[in-house]
């Protein structure tokens, strides 16, 4: 069973207007498993969703079997944060009001997001992650920068890291290889 959580903020999921934390959309995550009755998952988080994955995993462990990263890390730099600004800046509007993903998210939502994210700071939790771990990140991800994942695959015990050729939506130019790589790795789990 594969299941797709559409975190606080966008999608059809609740969008308050006020601030969020990486802490409360990990515990909507766990609520999610629980309320469908999903004990123990492999839990795939992309970028803001990645932080939200290693939170989960952390405070979580039970819930959690297996962990694949992708092009995120435990914490943001200034530099990565301003680079973010500066890519995604100029769509926030047309994508928040366009309804381009299936559902508008309003600006507000947008921010408190992209300020959760901005504001955590999961680097004192990557000891306790006891998941098996793969990360995934393109080779030139200036918001996953090269430093930053080297942290989280020191951080996390016995995690692996592959490294695509792009930046940080390579999963989208390199689907194929992207979809081989986390499919391969959630394969071993189960024969574990």
């Amino acid at each position: 069973m594969v299941v797709a959580l559409d975190n606080r903020g966008v999608g059809r999921t609740d969008k308050p207007d006020a601030p969020y934390t990486i802490e409360m959309m990990a515990d909507d995550a766990a609520g999610l498993l629980e309320a469908i009755g999903i004990g123990r998952a492999d839990v795939l988080g992309v970028s803001m969703g990645g932080r939200i994955a290693i939170d989960l995993a952390a405070r979580h462990p039970e819930m959690v079997r297996g962990l694949v990263l992708v092009s995120t890390s435990a914490r943001v730099t200034r530099e990565s944060r301003s680079s973010f600004g500066l890519r995604f800046g100029r769509l926030t509007k047309r994508i928040t009001g366009s309804g381009a993903f299936g559902s508008a998210q309003p600006y507000y939502a947008f921010v408190h997001q992209l300020e959760a994210s901005s504001k955590y700071d999961g680097t004192g939790l990557l000891g306790s992650i006891k998941a098996a771990t793969l990360i995934m990140r393109g080779d030139r991800d200036s918001l996953a920068p090269e430093s930053l994942v080297e942290e989280l695959h020191s951080g996390i015990k016995g995690s692996r890291l592959v490294e695509f050729e792009g930046g940080h939506l390579f999963f989208l130019m390199r689907n194929r290889e992207f979809t081989d790589a986390a499919s391969g790795f959630l394969r071993e789990l189960s024969r574990a």
